[in-house]
């Protein structure tokens, strides 16, 4: 029978993936896949033909039948149909590595990994040893894609220098960030991919336990990756006496602070530690710890299999290789693209997202989540880059970009970042615990136009005394939004006025 590849991501059993798969199944031999990333045309099917694969979509259960009388399964022609999946202009501009296999293979077969590369960084890693395989990641120029672009080859050096009992590679996949979901479409598409990143990097440090803690939100991703971890047990990917287990988070967006997420994986209450020592040092239990991110450790196979040189060879500046930039909000063509370095916010948002979904022009961007500032369009030109973001205080993070158009209130949104990060505190330090409720407050007064002028100045203070004294990104970040919302959208805030004036 035909082989129909349907996709079992979250995002598009959401959209009818299960009834699709059931209605092609009795005509046809169906594949369970990742997705690509093109969620307005999810569930995407792709049918496989002598000459290559040919996509539909977005496809509903009811279409099913006429797909068939089409003669679908053979690549006839049919208004769902989309042609060759990787000639569709959002997947054919994009510099695929961490992504390659995701909406490509069976996420859950081993065979299939193998069969498109997989293990070959592995196994290059375990043929150079070591020292050499760190110094490969060094030469990379890979950064954590976490948010803070810490290189990833010092922490690994550090953790491999440093004398303890026992190490431990920690791979933080509590995605909590608006807009991100790469995470979780990698744990669910490509799975193995994670598991011998990790693997890399516990043979590079001399560790042999790694842990990956996932948020509670992820249910697909957990069983996914659950699953995939027993058939590489099975397989004996890892060396004897090394092991990996998954571990589920309890929602706490402070957790996906590596030090947060460490007290929470000995088993206490999620707050922060202070710094020093880092975890590289005392980490997990008290011993050295390497925390990355799912897509850090998810890169390093591609860097072994492929070379360092290779991967230093995309990016810009200190930013090396690609980063896989997340779409979302309101925008026409929302999903994942992996790209080098260097593309603009400009060329994110309007050519490659198709601008907004509602048609009406983008006000305000944020990028990095939500401890991420909002960039109107004036900055459009800024290059998706580490430094090029820093420079007009704002950051990347997960790289998650969410669109507003001209109908949002961005004094609002200044309140949202304050109510969250009252919620989300860990309640450690002062500035976040109690700055977070002031800042509320504040704008509030703001909105009801009660003093406005000494109001903004204070929430300004009440910015910088959260920036340089919360012991955490949480607190320390959240006057990006505020403050970006108060510099590039000001008449926002003195709205309350002119209406009452009218």
């Amino acid at each position: 029978m035909t082989r129909v590849f349907v996709p079992r991501d979250a995002a598009a059993i959401a959209l009818g993936a299960n009834a699709v798969a059931a209605a092609l199944t009795p005509h046809a031999t169906v594949v369970r896949t990742g997705s690509r990333g093109m969620f307005w045309l999810e569930p995407m099917i792709e049918v496989e033909t002598p000459t290559g694969r040919i996509a539909y979509g977005p496809i509903a259960a009811a279409d099913v039948p006429g797909l068939l009388v089409a003669g679908a399964l053979t690549g006839g022609a049919h208004p769902l149909r989309l042609g060759a999946p990787n000639a569709i202009p959002f997947l054919a501009r994009q510099t695929r590595l961490t992504f390659s296999r995701c909406g490509v293979v069976d996420p859950l077969s081993l065979n299939d990994y193998r069969a498109t590369g997989g293990l070959k960084g592995l196994a290059r890693a375990r043929d150079i040893g070591p020292e050499a395989t760190i110094e490969a990641v060094l030469k990379s120029g890979l950064r954590g894609r976490g948010g803070a672009g810490f290189p990833t080859g010092i922490k690994w050096k550090t953790v491999a220098d440093a004398i303890g009992a026992r190490k431990y590679v920690v791979c933080n996949a509590d995605e909590g960030d608006s807009g991100t979901f790469a995470d979780r479409m990698l744990m669910e598409g490509d799975p193995f991919h994670l598991i011998e990143g990790i693997a890399i990097a516990m043979f590079a440090v001399g560790a042999t336990q790694g842990y990956v803690y996932t948020r509670s939100e992820y249910p697909h991703a957990i069983a996914t990756f659950d699953a995939a971890l027993r058939t590489a047990r099975e397989a004996g990917i890892l060396y004897p006496g090394f092991d990996i287990e998954q571990r589920v988070g309890a929602g706490a967006y402070v957790c996906g602070e590596e030090t947060s997420l460490l007290e929470s994986l000995e088993g206490r209450r999620g707050q922060v530690r202070a710094k020093p020592p880092l975890p590289a040092h005392r980490g997990l239990f008290g011993q050295p710890t390497v925390v990355n991110n799912v897509i850090t450790l998810a890169t390093v196979p591609v860097i072994l299999a492929d070379g360092p040189d290779a991967y230093q060879a995309l990016g810009m500046g200190r930013s090396r290789g690609t980063k896989p930039i997340q779409l979302a909000g309101n925008i026409r063509f929302a999903g994942l693209f992996e790209a080098g370095f260097g593309v603009t916010l400009g060329e994110l948002v309007n050519d490659i997202g198709g601008g907004t979904l509602s048609g009406r022009p983008v006000r305000a961007v944020q990028v990095g989540g939500p401890l991420g500032a909002y960039f109107p369009p004036a900055l459009f030109d800024t290059k998706f880059d580490y430094e090029a973001f820093a420079a007009k205080d704002g950051l990347i993070g997960h790289g998650g970009i969410v669109v507003f158009d001209d109908t949002v209130d961005m004094a609002r949104q200044a309140r949202f970042a304050m109510e969250f990060c009252s919620a989300e505190s860990c309640g450690k330090c002062t500035p976040c615990r109690i700055g977070s409720v002031r800042g509320k407050e504040t704008v509030d007064k703001i909105l009801a136009g009660i003093n406005v002028d000494a109001n903004l100045e204070l929430l300004r203070d009440l910015c910088h005394t959260m920036k340089f004294g919360s012991l955490c990104a949480l607190g320390g970040f959240i006057p990006y939004p505020v403050l970006s919302a108060m510099d590039y959208f000001p008449e926002d805030f003195r709205a309350p006025i002119r209406q009452a004036a009218e």
